[in-house]
């Protein structure tokens, strides 16, 4: 038993005394950290007094397309942390190839009553994708928040970083460089976020005078493999500058230029999008635009906690402003 109680006030920062009153149902404890203790009693595994068993551990679903990329299982950490927090248990759902598809997992979320679910970099992202899941939540009035730009007509809050924004930083760096000819790598062309960043890479283009030709536009999955393959036309193309639209694709763009005897930065400079985990560790460390997790996460836990709580929060998109990280990637163009 106090092996237990030490466990539990450890993971929710409460004394075994406030774990102590919870179990035995005595006065004095606020609902939020009795929730909280009632939470991590379900998350380390160990079984509910038979009195507490009637009430339902509160779940809130953690939808990731992927572990791979860092900044998910960032957005995972933080957003799952918060919640547990709050006193919900967050449930991740990780999609894999020829695995549990996301409207399966919404399914088996439904199944299990969560109170909502966050979708962090969904099919709600892209246009020629299935949004049939995503009619039924709304159906249910299920408490759901999107992070990161969704498709026209889903109506749900969601927190994005500013595409438009972060792409004006990273073009605006290769231009104040001296760059003129510089390539954009971005995600699927049905991808709203790739949608936006391309908009805005031919807008700034304009401003700075300099050519945007269809041959420095290069589409790509998500991945480093992807990513240096489509990099591979970029440096083909004869750009000294790449744009990525992630930073596993920005490694995938560097190994591209090494593969074809280039040096980054000299014979062509490369940012990234994310600022994700060892990205200053790399070699050469990378520029990179940073998206503001933390204050994102605090918005997300606060559109989700509304809907649950019935406050009726708004449902428009509200953008997050990135953060130009300028490492060693990137230099002046070769003369």
């Amino acid at each position: 038993m106090s092996k237990r109680l030490a466990e539990v006030a450890r993971k929710v920062g409460v004394s075994e005394a406030t774990v102590s009153r919870v179990l035995n149902e005595k006065p004095g404890v606020s609902e939020p950290t009795r929730q909280a203790v009632l939470t991590a009693l379900d998350v380390l595994g160990y079984e509910r007094p038979t009195k507490l068993r009637g009430e339902r551990a509160r779940l809130v679903g953690l939808v990731l397309p992927e572990l791979q990329n860092p900044i998910f299982p960032a957005f995972a950490e933080v957003v799952g942390g918060a919640l547990a927090q709050r006193g919900f248990t967050p449930v991740l759902c990780t999609q894999t190839a020829g695995g549990v598809s996301e409207a399966d997992y919404v399914d088996l979320l439904l199944q299990q009553q969560v109170s909502g679910i966050v979708f962090v970099g969904g099919l709600y992202a892209q246009e020629d994708a299935p949004h049939d899941h995503y009619d039924l939540l709304a159906r249910r009035h299920l408490p759901t928040v999107l992070v990161n730009a969704s498709v026209k007509g889903l109506d749900f809050p969601c927190v994005s970083c500013d595409d438009s924004v972060a792409v004006e930083q990273a073009m605006g760096h290769l231009v104040s460089l001296g760059h003129s000819r510089i390539g954009v790598l971005i995600g699927p062309p049905d991808h709203v976020p790739s949608q936006r960043k391309l908009a805005a890479a031919r807008a700034v283009a304009t401003r700075a005078g300099i050519a945007l030709e269809p041959d420095q536009i290069a589409h790509s999955h998500y991945s480093l493999e992807g990513a240096q393959a489509s990099a591979m036309r970029l440096l083909e193309a004869g750009v000294t500058g790449i744009v990525c639209a992630s930073d596993p694709m920005a490694l995938g763009a560097i190994r591209a230029a090494k593969r074809s005897g280039l040096n980054v930065p000299r014979d062509v400079s490369v940012v990234g999008f994310d600022d994700s985990a060892l990205m200053n560790s790399i070699d050469p460390p990378l520029t990179t635009v940073r998206q503001p997790i933390e204050p994102m996460c605090r918005m997300i836990i606060e559109l989700l906690v509304g809907q649950i709580d019935g406050t009726g929060l708004s449902h428009d998109e509200l953008l997050f402003e990135p953060e130009l990280v300028v490492r060693g990637s990137t230099a002046p163009p070769r003369s």
